[in-house]
């Protein structure tokens, strides 16, 4: 008997539609798409193309709509003419048994759909968020959110924000935590580490923030934090921040090139998308610092963990139940706090070790092997019901 068949939502992981960067979403459309296999599912990806975009597509086969196309189709036509009809496989003429968006890209489609709701930031937060066509988003969002058969939410934190401000049923939503590759357990060869750190100018040892610039994570008070730090400090250890800038990041990224002119040794790589050479950026780190303010997860986090490094971590929203311990955890809203977390660990080689130690056992218990293992049991409960 051939294995079950799942369409995989992978748009966010198209290099083509996303500048070759990828988000959190994007990693973990990607991981599914090759961690499933080895959980017993057959995996076709499938991508909402722009109108007449297909050919930027690399990853998945395009969908038979636009994902605005599908949306208005579901909003214009009576629901039993509504269904998006998934294209079976030209090879043998099958079709998915069911579709799962990773994306929040939901509409009605002709199998069980399973979405992964990440978070409910727009509408919890929507200070943090675009206001361009807000209110028109997040009622579409609610509306096809209660729509799935199955929600899986990365984090319990997130469960109870999915159904105050999505309405979904909570007897519909399973907890399916993110995970992290097998490859970041794997130190990189040294030689490759050097020739990344010296391409971008960077010492061993240095502070290091991954994630989009945008107001959520934090960045202006890590940026204050290190400027608050012994001039020794600084001297000794830079502070490297990768992200490309999102919205709202003006401000900030005037900041971080004024303290590099003042001769601060900041260093924000803005274009980073290549995944080895951002492995040797966390390999060479000293200290992974993430003061984000809201986190549905935090995959970042994890990372570091699995790489080794010793990580200071906001203790808000889902990140204590991410780390359980294994970061040194600060209030995000204050500077001093999180300088004085950055300075103990930079310093203090018992308490780097123990976060180092306590990091990798939690790592190993987030893996995209059992975050598929946990996905491919949703998915025989959905197909049962």
């Amino acid at each position: 008997m051939s294995a079950p068949r799942v369409a995989l939502s992978t748009t966010t992981a198209e290099p083509g539609l996303t500048g070759g960067r990828l988000d959190g979403i994007g990693v973990y459309s990607r991981a599914l798409l090759g961690a499933l296999p080895q959980a017993g599912w057959q995996v076709r990806p499938f991508s909402f193309a722009p109108p007449g975009g297909a050919a930027a597509l690399s990853v998945g086969r395009a969908l038979p709509r636009s994902f605005a196309g599908a949306t208005l189709r579901d909003l214009l036509l009576p629901s039993a003419l509504a269904p998006l009809r998934l294209p079976a496989d030209p090879a043998d003429g099958r079709v998915p048994e069911l579709f799962h968006a990773t994306d929040y890209r939901i509409v009605r489609i002709d199998r069980p759909v399973v979405a992964t709701l990440h978070d409910a930031l727009p509408i919890a937060h929507p200070e943090w968020c675009n206001p361009r066509l807000r209110r028109l988003k997040n009622w579409l969002q609610g509306r096809a959110a209660r729509r799935a058969d199955h929600v899986i939410a990365v984090s319990q934190y997130a469960v109870a924000e999915l159904v105050e401000c999505f309405g979904v049923d909570q007897r519909r939503i399973s907890v399916v935590p993110n995970g992290v590759g097998d490859e970041w357990f794997e130190a990189p060869a040294a030689a490759a580490v050097a020739a990344t750190l010296a391409r971008y100018g960077l010492r061993p040892g240095y502070f290091l923030f991954v994630g989009t610039l945008q107001p959520r994570k934090n960045v202006e008070r890590l940026l204050e934090a290190y400027l608050a730090l012994p001039p020794v400090l600084r001297a000794a250890r830079q502070l490297v921040v990768v992200g490309a800038p999102g919205w709202r990041s003006a401000e900030l990224t005037r900041r971080l090139a004024a303290a590099r002119q003042n001769g601060e040794n900041v260093v924000w790589l803005s274009a980073l998308t290549e995944h080895e050479q951002l492995r040797h950026l966390y390999a060479g780190s000293g200290v992974f610092v993430f003061p984000s303010l809201y986190e549905g997860f935090g995959i970042p986090v994890v990372e570091a963990f699995a790489a080794g490094v010793p990580v200071v971590s906001s203790n808000a929203t889902s990140l204590p139940e991410v780390c359980r311990g294994a970061a040194l955890e600060v209030e995000p809203s204050s500077v001093a706090e999180l300088a004085a977390a950055m300075a103990a660990m930079a310093r203090d080689e018992a308490l780097r070790a123990r976060h180092v130690a306590a990091g990798r056992r939690r790592a190993l218990e987030l893996t995209w092997a059992e975050t598929a293992r946990r996905t491919s049991a949703v998915y025989h409960s959905v197909l049962s019901s």
